[in-house]
């Protein structure tokens, strides 16, 4: 890992910082809807934020209390350098010291390979989300 770190975020204090990526890669370049973006969840979740050499933004994602991972982001030019991975991990490692066995997550199809490196599991069919073909996933801790 280098150029770039994980830590934790508090959506009160960095809702702007995580915002600044989730809108670029959901809302613009996947086309989310914005009202289905923002939800009732953020506040509750623990936040996984990535940020480069200089503390500017570049990923992030979420773990809810039930175990579910998702709003994994990482703006387009740190894409394929290893911050996804660094924030998976960091989620999932939040998930095991929060005494959670498993962790679940709704995968965009072309994106299970990069879940199935890191030990998840497809379960289930295709459904859509979001405009999007997904897979739900989990991996026992």
């Amino acid at each position: 890992m280098s150029g770039f770190r994980v830590r934790m975020a508090d959506w009160e204090r960095e809702r702007e910082a995580m915002r600044a990526i989730r809108t670029p890669v959901f809302i613009q370049e996947q086309q989310v809807p914005q009202q289905i973006e923002w939800d009732e969840m953020d506040p509750l979740c623990v936040h996984a934020l990535a940020v480069d050499a200089d503390g500017t933004p570049i990923g992030t994602g979420r773990l809810a209390p039930d175990g579910k991972i998702g709003r994994m982001a990482v703006l387009e030019g740190w894409r394929g350098k290893g911050v996804g991975a660094a924030i998976l991990d960091f989620l999932v490692a939040s998930a095991q010291e929060r005494g959670i066995k498993q962790c679940r997550l709704h995968a965009q199809c072309h994106a299970m390979d990069f879940y199935l490196q890191h030990g998840f599991e497809a379960d289930g069919g295709e459904f859509m989300e979001a405009g999007m073909p997904h897979r739900r996933m989990h991996r026992d801790l």
